[in-house]
């Protein structure tokens, strides 16, 4: 067995509170154990977003009754709630400050730059602020980290423009960290069908209008995928933007952009190591000590995940803890599968089975 420490997924959605039928803190937490994961950030675009001390409450208390593994929580940069040198205790609470400054749904997304300059001025430079931000957008971000010499992390880098920007940046000795997605390392805009796949495909965009391919951000050409494997060491952490969607709201006339990803990742990943793509300790930095560094999160003493490296597999949704019961991996062979997990001591996975009880799991931040 392939011994690694209990890994860290620092961008997820776990649709709690108000999207409970796709995913909650408890389904969640378990795809996260069954992936091999013993801490997740959980994402703040919610419903109501997470975005001051009363909506921070309804997330943490969801979380302290149902979630198996560790975790904390962001909240959301918003046009009104940026002067948090008066409201000093709310980030002392948080994994970080996300600022959506592109694209997402409900009331957090920051179009005009003079609302992130309070956010960049006020918000502690000890905590992280993430950001959702892409191509041009993420260079503006990035200017933002120089003007006020603090650090800003990327999520879901996918373009050989950002990579090589952020390879830029840190050069200069700019504040900058990045993370890429499983799906943008291994699925680029050609692997989708077209919007009316013929009956009984499963292939990724299967369904009506082929809503099943939608992700934000959309997935990239070959040469960005290319780009994101030459530059592997510019990336800092992988993280999985886990973004569970029922089959049936992926059909639609009008898909929601996400991909479910906890309980996939290491499986990709590790058969990239298989193919000499990846090596453990590429592994270990990127899903443990770097961002166990970048998120200042505590040590788990007594905690690991027990691997088989040489169990071959189909990816089947069936056989997942995800509520949303669907993967774009549906079918594809991958080597080396998750055993064990021991959280502080404590089995919470093995062999197939989640074996700890709702409310295991602490919160980072206390």
């Amino acid at each position: 067995m392939l011994k690694l420490p209990g890994l860290i997924d620092p961008h997820v959605h776990l649709r709690e509170p108000g999207a409970t039928h796709k995913e909650d803190f408890d389904s969640g937490t378990s795809a996260a154990l069954a992936g091999g994961f013993t801490t997740v950030l959980a994402m703040p675009n919610t419903k109501p977003p997470i975005f001051d001390l009363e909506t921070l409450d309804i997330a943490l208390n969801a979380a302290k009754q149902k979630a198996r593994c560790d975790y904390g929580q962001y909240v959301g940069a918003g046009p009104d709630n940026a002067d948090w040198g008066n409201n000093k205790s709310l980030p002392l609470r948080v994994a970080g400050l996300k600022m959506y400054l592109d694209s997402t749904f409900g009331e957090l997304r920051l179009d005009d730059m003079t609302l992130w300059q309070p956010h960049f001025e006020n918000w502690p430079k000890n905590i992280s602020i993430v950001a959702h931000s892409e191509s041009r957008t993420m260079a503006a971000a990035i200017l933002f980290a120089a003007i006020y010499d603090r650090s800003v992390h990327i999520a879901h880098i996918s373009l050989k423009e950002e990579v090589l920007l952020i390879k830029a940046a840190k050069e200069r000795g700019i504040k900058v960290t990045c993370e890429v997605c499983p799906h943008h390392l291994f699925l680029n805009n050609e692997d989708l069908p077209p919007p009316n796949p013929p009956p009984n495909s499963t292939n990724l965009g299967e369904g009506k209008g082929g809503g099943r391919k939608e992700v934000r951000p959309r997935l990239a050409t070959k040469e960005d995928v290319n780009a994101l494997w030459q530059n592997m060491d510019v990336i800092d952490c992988f993280a999985t933007d886990h973004a569970p969607h029922t089959i049936e709201e992926k059909d639609s006339d009008n898909p929601p952009p996400g991909f479910p990803g906890l309980e996939t990742a290491l499986p990709l990943l590790l058969n990239a190591v298989s193919e000499s793509r990846l090596t453990i300790p590429d592994l270990i930095a990127k899903m443990y000590t770097n961002p166990k560094k970048m998120f200042n999160l505590p040590d788990q003493p007594e905690t690991w995940v027990e691997v088989d490296e040489g169990a071959v597999y189909e990816i089947k949704a069936a056989n997942q803890f995800t509520r949303c019961n669907w993967t774009p991996f549906e079918g594809w062979k991958v080597k080396g599968k998750v055993r064990k997990v021991v959280l502080r001591g404590v089995t919470a996975f093995e062999d197939g089975k989640i074996l700890v009880e709702q409310g295991f799991g602490r919160d980072v931040r206390r």
